[in-house]
């Protein structure tokens, strides 16, 4: 049968099966300079830019944005980059203050582009993050998605034993799942599962999202196996309750309950 196919029906079987291997293995072939260009590109048809964010939270802040403002103008006025950081680590934070993690994720941004350290660049992705979460609007969800993506693979890149920004990467994948490769957060937790196999946080996250797609089995052999590694792990034993509850042992979820609530 396959003798009846033509040359380009062959190559797009052969195309196929690869897309296939690289998938499921994460498998990376794509050169350090096309990832650039791609990052380029996605930044450059992003939605909003942070100066209209902050047009926005100028309006809805009203007299508050003069702290803001003040800090703003101290920046501009600053030639040291070791004397801008703490600036920008003030602003980073008095925007998280206020309620804008966007906003605040983009000055912590600012401050791992002048260190370009792992932990500010993880910094900066966690601050995205957790506005994407909490974006109700999505161009904001998008932007910050985009952002953290970078910013967290960034700070993989410079050290890739940084367990806790691969998760947050995962999970960005898995929150805002791509069109094109929409498994692409599981497919990485596997990974990191199978390169670490004792790693409790790791062991936490595939089991919560066990829980959410109702594969309860799944999810109770994850997190009793998280358990037995760190048998008073807050966060394990608060899922290990809801897990119980799920599976119907109303007695072990009321003792992981208990446990879950106890200080």
């Amino acid at each position: 049968m396959i003798n009846s196919f033509s040359k380009e029906q062959k190559g797009a079987i052969l195309a196929a099966v690869i897309l296939f291997l690289i998938l499921y293995f994460g498998f990376d072939i794509v050169p350090d300079e096309q990832k650039q260009l791609e990052k380029s590109r996605m930044l450059s048809t992003e939605a909003t830019s942070v100066q209209n964010l902050i047009m926005d939270a100028r309006q809805e802040l009203g007299s508050k944005y003069g702290v803001i403002e003040a800090l703003t103008m101290e920046l501009n006025g600053l030639e040291f980059d070791s004397l801008k950081t703490e600036t920008l680590k003030t602003l980073s934070s008095k925007w998280y203050e206020l309620g804008y993690p966007a906003i605040s994720g983009y000055y912590a941004e600012e401050i791992a582009k002048t260190s370009n350290e792992s932990d500010a660049w993880a910094i900066a992705g966690t601050t995205y993050m957790l506005a994407m979460q909490n974006a109700t609007e999505e161009k904001v969800k998008n932007w910050s998605f985009n952002r953290a993506i970078q910013a967290l693979e960034t700070a993989v890149s410079l050290n890739p034993e940084d367990i806790e920004s691969r998760i947050n990467l995962a999970l960005g994948y898995i929150e805002n799942p791509t069109a094109d490769n929409p498994m692409q957060g599981i497919l990485m937790l596997r990974q990191l599962n199978e390169e670490n196999p004792r790693n409790v946080k790791v062991l936490a996250q595939l089991g919560r999202l066990s829980l959410v797609t109702n594969q309860i089995e799944n999810a109770l052999k994850r997190l009793k196996e998280a358990e037995s590694i760190e048998p008073d792990n807050k966060n394990v034993i608060c899922l290990l309750a809801q897990a119980y509850d799920k599976a119907g042992d109303s007695n072990k979820a009321a003792t992981y309950n208990e446990k879950c609530f106890a200080n």
